[in-house]
């Protein structure tokens, strides 16, 4: 294969990946707008981003097997086209259940991209030149979630919901031309049906569907209060079992778990698992503090979050070049510290921190995320043969998003729980025969007076629901920084786990230029 070639496949294929994770977020910056077009409820409405995530944490470990049977260049370009198909379809759907199988298919689809880019870029690359590639790869995990919402805001504001689907036609279709031009014919080889871990396949596909959908779903639900959310997290819980027990058994299983077991692959998936869980947490606390307490549109919320995507742009190629001058754990190391850092920046919220506050934390932890992602994937696939790129590629990839599901479902219960703690302890400090409330209620009451209230009666109850809600706002915030808190302990043990990383051998490079 020519080197132009070569290149040609991985930025396509990049470029595919890239989409994929951004149409995560991208439609959740504009959910509620899809909600109203397709008459869905607001708690029904979760499934449009739940369906695509449920299809492609199941597609991603398969992939690199059916890539196997199709061959590569017919599975990737296939799916390639299918999703764009069904990207444009979404934008033509009339209720929630037609959107639903639609998104469902596009994440099928789409989910695809992702591992399979990973591994071309550590089977095509040459050892020296796979930081490059990586770097482009490091854009689709960790700037596409950061910029999504920026994007999806601006054209839902500017031109309506649907544009948040067209907007991947024109890379679409750059990335299918790419792939058409360089990817080798190869011949299908449909005998490995016959022998594919059928067992592994099922146990795993039902275990990961249930799992995402008790994350998904078990904050409204009130977790194991509810017997739909009990009874899927133990088909969760049996099937992965099973899956488990069947791949360390099975002669040609569907992935390669005892990789888990090599230091820098299973130290570095616990790290990758734990940057999913903050890196997809803080792009959902976000939005939703810049909603609920500021009063941002999607748009506004865009434009602040666009400090934690930009930076990334500028940064993210210049860090090949920082792993051959540094010890590549050291970049890891400082990359989880600022990204933890840029959290603990936000333990002390108060009701006008807003969008100017913001900027430092956000530029901050643009730089982390920036050095981590690509150090941190180099050093755990250095020394991956060959035969096992597709089990790293799938396994990689599929811990991040699964801890993103983890981080983004137990945030939603910690502010919910956060929230009514800090209300009550707030609450139990306020008396009515406290001369300071005594003093608000009263000023109030004499405000809603002098603005039209009716009589006294109705302005002192009004002055009171005033208070209640200043109340739950104050508790709201400082549900939020404990969020921000927690968010940076978990970074705070990534960065432990990645000290345990040894330093490789033969690192995918000392870079390239």
């Amino acid at each position: 294969m020519s080197t132009v070639r070569m290149w040609c496949a991985v930025v396509g294929s990049t470029l595919g990946a890239f989409m994929a994770v951004l149409n995560i977020q991208i439609v959740n910056a504009s959910l509620a707008d899809i909600q109203g077009a397709i008459g869905a409820g607001k708690d029904d409405g979760g499934w449009i981003s739940t369906s695509y995530l449920i299809a492609e944490i199941v597609v991603i470990p398969l992939s690199a097997w059916l890539a196997k049977v199709f061959s590569l260049r017919k599975y990737l370009l296939v799916n390639a086209i299918l999703f764009l198909a069904f990207s444009v379809a979404c934008a033509f759907a009339t209720n929630l259940p037609q959107m639903i199988v639609l998104r469902a298919i596009q994440g099928f689809s789409g989910g695809v991209l992702i591992p399979m880019a990973f591994t071309i870029i550590i089977t095509f690359l040459p050892k020296p030149k796979q930081p490059i590639g990586l770097a482009l790869f490091a854009l689709s995990a960790t700037f596409a979630p950061a910029i999504g919402p920026t994007i999806g805001g601006f054209l839902t504001e500017n031109y309506g919901w649907e544009y948040i689907f067209y907007v991947n036609l024109v890379p679409g279709s750059v990335m299918v031309a790419m792939l058409w031009v360089s990817l080798d014919r190869g011949p299908m080889n449909l005998g490995l049906l016959a022998k594919g871990d059928w067992p592994g396949v099922a146990t795993m596909s039902i275990g990961l569907a249930a799992l995402q959908t008790v994350l998904e779903e078990g904050n409204k639900e009130d977790w194991f209060g509810s017997e739909f959310i009990v009874r899927l997290s133990v088909i969760a819980a049996v099937s992965l079992a099973l899956f488990i027990i069947i791949e360390l058994r099975s002669e040609n299983p569907l992935l390669n778990l005892r990789l888990l077991l090599r230091r820098n692959f299973g130290f570095g998936v616990v790290a990758n698992f734990l940057l999913g869980m903050t890196l997809y947490g803080s792009v959902f606390v976000l939005p939703i503090y810049l909603s609920r307490i500021q009063g941002y549109n999607a748009e506004q919320i865009g434009f602040v979050l666009a400090w934690t995507g930009i930076p990334q742009l500028l940064l993210i190629p210049l860090v090949p070049r920082l792993m051959k001058r540094f010890d590549v754990r050291f970049v890891i190391i400082v990359g989880f510290a600022l990204f933890a850092v840029s959290n603990f920046m936000n333990v002390h919220m108060t009701s006008d921190y807003a969008s100017d506050q913001l900027f430092w934390p956000n530029i901050v932890r643009a730089v982390g995320q920036a050095l981590v992602f690509l150090p941190l994937s180099a050093v755990a696939t250095a020394g991956i043969e060959q035969e096992n790129a597709g089990s790293a590629s799938a396994i990689f990839n599929m811990m991040r998003n699964l801890g993103g599901a983890v981080g983004i479902a137990s945030l939603q219960t910690f502010l919910t729980k956060r929230e009514q703690f800090h209300s009550n302890i707030i609450t139990n400090s306020i008396s009515v025969f406290d001369e300071a409330t005594r003093t608000s209620v009263s000023k109030l009451t004499a405000y809603f007076m002098s603005h039209g209230a009716s009589d006294q009666a109705t302005a002192t109850h009004t002055a009171i629901v005033a208070v209640a809600l200043k109340v739950r706002k104050q508790a709201n915030i400082m549900a939020f920084s404990d969020a921000f808190f927690v968010l940076g302990v978990a970074l705070s043990i990534a960065l432990v786990a990645s000290m345990l990383l040894k330093k490789p051998d033969h690192l995918a490079g000392g870079g390239g230029h």
